[in-house]
């Protein structure tokens, strides 16, 4: 009997940043270091690496080109940061009683830079 269940769609990194995914695991000697340092979990890397990752394939590649190649956006409030910085700030919640995360939290609301966290 088979089932009728639709095939879950996975998505594929770009070449790039495929690349440099492989080059920090290499460089840090392990998937876990990674994972750690992209701030998921081992599974996340396993699963990007073999072009299984059934999340945000975009959202990852933001984090691994704010991560590990460099890339920065010009923020309204911090001005440039690495787009990894961009990611975080965005999913921190608002805190009125710090100054800076309540500006964020206003300008993250409408900024270019602004991605779908879910």
């Amino acid at each position: 009997m088979s089932s009728n269940k639709p095939s879950k769609v996975c998505g594929v990194l770009s070449a790039d940043v495929k690349t440099a995914l492989q080059g920090a695991v290499i460089r840090f000697g392990s998937q876990t270091k990674v994972a750690d340092q992209l701030g998921v979990s081992t599974a996340v890397i396993s699963t990007l690496l073999n072009d299984k990752y059934p999340g945000n394939v975009e959202l990852m590649e933001q984090r691994i080109r704010g991560q590990y190649m460099a890339e920065t956006v010009m923020c309204p409030v911090m001005g440039t940061l690495g787009k990894r910085n961009c990611l975080d700030n965005q999913a921190m919640p608002v805190a009125f009683t710090n100054p800076l995360r309540a500006a964020l939290g206003r300008a993250c609301k409408t900024c270019i830079n602004r991605k779908d966290l879910t």
